[in-house]
């Protein structure tokens, strides 16, 4: 078995956005928003000899921090058709980007634009917003804090456990209760003998979709991962 460990697939607020979304109750989906807006200090780069680098990191604020992002954009809206994108380095002394920037455009007709940093100080929480036909859902440290839908929409009761809003601004990992469901998930997987809930093949469509925005980034054009 091969697993990836992209766990926002096991957030209790996206797996219920997602639940809803298969099971037709939100509609379709029309636009998205995904922001980063996180912060790293120079130490954070200055400490380790692989952040930072093509090499070891294999880029910036996209690879490192915003994948999980886009891993959850496509979980969410599926397949992605087409990129536009912009990277820039703003604020750090490093080889790869601190800033991207990206439109996407997926299959079932959705679009979705998309920003990832590590240079917007102090750092704030990251924000989703999905907009479908029959409303709109607005997702902040990773739970729903706007549900303005033709139905209600319950979100699931969750208890506290750390600080969601630490990833903007440490890489301190506060909240692992996402890793651990799919490393749970993982071993049923082998003891079923079936796929993992976020398999390599689900984790190489994410990584196409980003070496798509670098793509697109370096040569001003619209890609098709």
């Amino acid at each position: 078995k091969l697993g990836v460990l992209f766990q926002d697939r096991g957030q209790p607020s996206f797996v219920r956005l997602r639940q809803a979304l298969a099971g037709g109750r939100l509609g379709r989906p029309l636009l998205a928003s995904a922001r980063v807006p996180w912060y790293r200090p120079p130490e954070y780069y200055r400490s380790s000899r692989w952040r930072g680098t093509w090499a070891l990191d294999g880029g910036g604020a996209l690879m490192n921090q915003g994948i999980h992002t886009v891993d959850l954009l496509i979980w969410l809206l599926g397949r992605v058709r087409r990129v536009s994108a912009i990277t820039a380095t703003q604020l750090h002394d490093i080889e790869v980007e601190d800033t991207a920037v990206a439109w996407l455009e997926f299959d079932g007709g959705a679009v979705a634009t998309f920003m990832a940093t590590t240079a917007a100080y102090p750092g704030y929480p990251r924000r989703v917003e999905l907009t479908t036909t029959a409303g709109t859902v607005v997702l902040e440290h990773d739970r729903v804090i706007a549900a303005d839908t033709r139905e209600p929409y319950e979100e699931p009761a969750m208890n506290a456990a750390g600080d969601r809003n630490a990833s903007a601004s440490s890489p301190v990992v506060s909240d692992g209760r996402g890793h651990q469901r799919l490393i749970e998930d993982f071993v049923h997987a082998i003891r079923e003998d079936r796929e993992p809930c976020c398999s390599g093949a689900e984790g190489r469509r994410s990584l196409a979709v980003a070496e798509a925005i670098y793509a697109s980034a370096r040569s001003g054009r619209i890609v098709e991962p």
